[in-house]
């Protein structure tokens, strides 16, 4: 009787570890369909994320044309002498009596502004909205060239359009002594100190298109690095297709 007992006891106790080894071997995945999925996930990630640098990269181009062309980078104040408003290459000013305001400047001829300050900060600024449309010109390359290069190519565009920015920023209150600006901005105005006038919504924003430009430069060069790394991992599992073939 105890042989007996013994012997279907034993049978249950093997029984049960060869199912569940069964169970777990069967939810495993093999190692080459794991890494495949995983790479298909990658992937997707990786084209979503680029979509999105795409779109932020047309904005901030809006943002830095409209930067570029608009006169309302400082402007008069409650206290100043007289109405106007400056941007890069175009202002507009009055005569202190009447409400009419008198324009003047532009980016074609440069002999129209004020200052070589603002001079040079509308060649930088120009130059910036430049490389970014270049760079949205550049999406084209993603249909010939490697991903990963033209990533790249994008990222130093973006980088150096943020350097030209700061360039311009830096630059254009260098010319804040310009007669044109005291006039309306009072005696106190000097370089880098704007007296009574005020600093309007064109700078701040070409302030924030720097951080931005800086961003997406930084996106660029790491969707591209990991461009890199997923060729380097598609071809390994060609090659350990190819031997297991």
């Amino acid at each position: 009787m105890p042989g007996a007992a013994g012997a279907p006891s034993g049978g249950v106790s093997s029984g049960l570890p060869a199912s569940s080894s069964g169970v777990s071997s069967g939810s495993l995945l093999p190692p080459q369909e794991a890494a495949k999925l995983y790479q298909a996930n990658y992937v997707r990630n990786s084209r979503a994320i680029g979509v999105l640098w795409a779109i932020f990269t047309i904005c901030f181009a809006i943002v830095n044309v409209v930067c570029f062309f608009q006169p309302y980078w400082i402007g008069d104040g409650v206290e100043t002498p007289q109405a106007g408003y400056f941007g890069l290459f175009h202002f507009c000013t009055g005569s202190g009596v009447s409400r009419e305001l008198t324009c003047q400047g532009s980016f074609t001829d440069f002999a129209s502004l004020p200052s070589g300050a603002f001079k040079a900060a509308s060649f930088f600024i120009g130059l910036s909205m430049t490389l970014v449309i270049a760079c949205i010109v550049s999406f084209v390359l993603f249909f010939f060239c490697n991903t990963a290069t033209v990533y790249k190519i994008c990222a130093w565009m973006q980088l150096s359009s943020a350097a030209c920015l700061i360039l311009g920023c830096m630059i254009y209150p260098d010319g804040w002594d310009a007669k044109e600006v005291k006039r309306m901005c009072g005696e106190k105005t000097d370089k880098y100190t704007l007296g009574a006038c005020s600093i309007r919504w064109a700078y701040i924003l070409a302030i924030i298109g720097i951080l931005d430009a800086m961003i997406l430069s930084f996106l660029a060069f790491v969707l591209g690095n990991r461009q890199d790394s997923l060729l380097a991992e598609e071809l390994k599992l060609e090659s350990k297709d190819d031997g297991n073939a």
